[in-house]
């Protein structure tokens, strides 16, 4: 599912990122808004990170500038070693979707596919042929507790379902690494629970993680937090780690 296949904890020198300086502005008019700050963060192999924040602060923001989905304005952001931010727009792109999975709130399927149709996108994307992304993505819903439901379409899912679709998504082309924005923020506490429970399994495995969160729960259970204000980290230390003792779980 990655490339640190033997679990364990993550070697704090093999970073998978290394962010230097990352500033970002936004301009409307003759008006700035400066976003990042010169914010600088590297994650290991294999660490589930959380990302957490009052509204506005830059989360969100963060995320996308460091895997790419926004340009900034100053600053580095390695990815693999690559620069990601000095690509031009067709390679950054290629390099997502070979190295790069994505969960978010609204789920993001396409709602005319099926469960294994909308898996199977990030696979075509990388060029893998229709019958072997279809395996594929059979199987990864198979691990994330969707089999039999392959055919079903979004609107046939519960919203716990739906998520991990998108989960399934994210992770069917093995990525470097997997960024997830309140990827519980449409889901009751039992789905929460569920999707949680899911992706410290993943992480178990090996799969690093970034999660952007309102979610305590979250925050507290990840190996890492770090904390966002105003567009600069004002905190980064160890998380608990580990799921509540008796996380919630959910039949959808």
């Amino acid at each position: 599912m990655s490339d640190r296949r033997n679990g364990g904890p993550p070697r704090p020198d093999d970073h998978i990122l290394q962010a230097g300086g990352v500033v970002k502005i936004y301009r409307t008019g003759s008006l700035e808004v400066p976003a990042l700050g010169g914010i600088d963060l590297t994650v290991a192999r294999g660490e589930f990170l959380a990302v957490m924040g009052p509204s506005g602060s830059g989360k969100t923001t963060l995320l996308n500038c460091l895997s790419g989905l926004d340009g900034i304005d100053a600053g580095s952001v390695l990815v693999d070693g690559e620069d990601i931010q000095a690509m031009p727009d067709g390679r950054r792109t290629e390099h997502r979707a070979r190295h790069m999975g994505f969960v978010f709130q609204s789920f993001n399927l396409i709602p005319v596919m099926s469960a294994v149709e909308n898996v199977e996108i990030p696979l075509f994307l990388t060029g893998v042929r229709a019958a072997p992304a279809r395996r594929r993505a059979a199987a990864m819903l198979a691990r994330v507790g969707l089999g039999g439901r392959e055919r079903h379409r979004p609107s046939e899912l519960s919203g716990g379902e739906q998520q991990r679709v998108a989960i399934a998504r994210a992770l069917v082309g093995e990525p470097s690494i997997v960024w997830a924005d309140e990827p519980t923020g449409n889901l009751d506490s039992e789905m929460a629970g569920a999707v949680l429970a899911l992706l410290h399994e993943v992480n178990r495995e090996g799969q690093t993680l970034v999660v952007v969160t309102h979610d305590p729960v979250i925050g507290a259970s990840a190996g890492r937090l770090v904390r966002v204000v105003d567009g600069r980290v004002v905190g980064d230390s160890a998380a608990g780690g580990d799921l509540p003792a008796e996380p919630a779980r959910a039949a959808g």
